[in-house]
């Protein structure tokens, strides 16, 4: 079980800290809903949560099997639904793999990784999830 702790800041502003590390960080209302969008909002974080859930697991994977993934990156775009209840609509995300000469059964290993991450699994039946790799 993991703790973490939040508070409201005013001005649409909200810190939240991880309780065992003590590492915090702030979100701010996005401009697109009375916000300033100085910061991540909750929903960037979410979609980010998913690009780096797919890393992570990539990475778990990779490690079992000795295959390299460092430098893999991901390009993440969350797009909100255009009519009330304001909600996440869709997420893509586009990893890039580093030139490394993945062999065709490393690429299907982490291709399959990617798609098992928690929050893939959490979000994919009520947000489109577009995932892709780039080798």
């Amino acid at each position: 079980m993991t703790k973490m702790k939040s508070v409201y800041l005013g001005d649409l502003r909200v810190e939240s800290e991880h309780l065992q590390s003590g590492t915090r960080l702030i979100t701010d209302a996005p401009t697109d809903n009375a916000g300033k969008g100085a910061s991540f909002s909750p929903t960037d974080l979410c979609a980010v949560a998913l690009g780096n859930c797919i890393l992570t697991t990539m990475g778990i994977f990779a490690a079992k099997r000795d295959i390299d993934i460092q430098g893999a990156t991901a390009d993440i775009e969350k797009i909100m639904t255009s009519e009330p209840p304001r909600r996440i609509a869709e997420i893509r995300v586009r990893i890039q793999m580093p030139p490394k000469g993945y062999s065709d059964k490393e690429k299907l290993t982490l291709e399959r990784a990617a798609h098992t991450c928690a929050v893939h699994n959490t979000l994919h039946e009520v947000v489109k999830i577009g995932l892709e790799l780039l080798w």
